[in-house]
């Protein structure tokens, strides 16, 4: 048998290869289900454009088609215009401004820095064995400042999503009553609470310094990249070109969006018992080791003591990752 750590146990030898192999198997699903998804996309994408056939474009109109050539090209812009930003370097930036988060990338990389020094050292202060210290400071210095930025940015985007069809139907009653669109979104921009309002008064604030609703509306999609604002994007976009009813239009956006919210409402349903069982499947192993700590500390201090228990803490920990991971990736539903 190859040993890869000279003088240590067989079955230590065979952890350890089974850890590589399971982090191999775990890339390898992570990397195919994104090309699904991106082959996903590339789908829809082309069957707005009308260039992939469905059984409905033999009996659409020509009018229809141009319209969603439009739409196509707009959303390819959008597409564009994002991997543009991504590579000139401005994640960070971008993810700060989507968290509404008024830092610059020094300040962000210096608290990092200095979490990953103040854990790295309680970490060692602790007794825990100092091979593991360079994936701490690791995890605490780059990953958890990341995940923390990129929840508050989700939360914020959810809480956007949440309110943002009332705020289409304001401009739709604003405009059937007489009211140009600019001043519905200062009423939007005064009257819905926060993040929607700030967005909205941004958007007024830009258009008052000369920019265009193209350029206003882009910067509005640097900081808040949800799919909703994204077709409402769209919808000023094509309607300034083509013209036509703007209040029609998007009084079926908020129905679109209405729809949405739906459809995710029940896919959370549907979807609900599938998260409590993965819930109480990782749950579990913290569970029962906490009772047996309780009742007999000896029976689990070895594990926390010897630099095998150490070996074995962490490939449980490894697997149920890996684990979590993928069962998170099954339920996570496309609509």
């Amino acid at each position: 048998m190859i040993e890869l750590i000279p003088g240590v146990p067989n079955f230590i030898n065979v952890m350890i290869v089974a850890l590589m192999v399971g982090v191999v198997v775990g890339t390898l699903t992570t990397l195919s289900i994104t090309q699904a998804e991106r082959a996903k996309m590339r789908k829809r994408i082309a069957q707005v454009a009308g260039t992939l056939p469905t059984s409905k474009s033999f009996g659409g109109s020509r009018g229809g088609g141009q319209r969603k050539r439009m739409v196509a090209a707009k959303l390819k812009e959008i597409e564009d215009k994002a991997k543009a930003k991504k590579s000139a370097g401005n994640t960070l930036r971008e993810m700060m401004m989507q968290a509404n988060l008024d830092w610059t990338p020094a300040r962000f990389y210096t608290v990092s820095a200095i979490v990953a020094v103040v854990g790295t050292a309680l970490y060692l202060l602790k007794g825990f064995p100092p091979l593991v210290s360079p994936m701490v400071a690791l995890t605490l210095g780059w990953g958890l400042p990341r995940w923390v930025v990129k929840r508050m940015a989700t939360k914020r985007q959810k809480a956007f999503t949440l309110k943002f069809a009332d705020a289409v139907d304001v401009i739709v009653r604003g405009i059937r009553s007489g009211l140009p669109v600019g001043e519905c979104l200062n009423i939007i921009g005064r009257e819905l609470p926060e993040p929607i309002g700030l967005e909205f008064r941004l958007i007024v604030e830009g258009q008052k310094l000369g920019l265009t609703m193209d350029e206003v509306m882009t910067r509005s999609l640097a900081r808040m990249p949800t799919p909703e604002l994204k077709f409402f994007a769209i919808v000023l976009a094509i309607q300034q070109q083509t013209g036509g009813n703007l209040a029609d239009t998007l009084s079926k956006l908020s129905d679109v969006l209405r729809g949405r919210k739906k459809l995710k409402d029940k896919i959370q349903s549907l979807s609900s018992e599938a998260k409590s069982s993965a819930g109480i499947i990782g749950s579990l192993p913290f569970f029962v080791c906490g009772l047996l700590y309780l009742v007999n500390p000896e029976y689990l201090r070895i594990l926390f003591i010897d630099p095998t228990g150490h070996i074995l803490i962490a490939g449980g920990l490894t697997w149920m990752g890996i684990g979590i991971f993928v069962m998170s990736r099954m339920i996570a539903f496309d609509y």
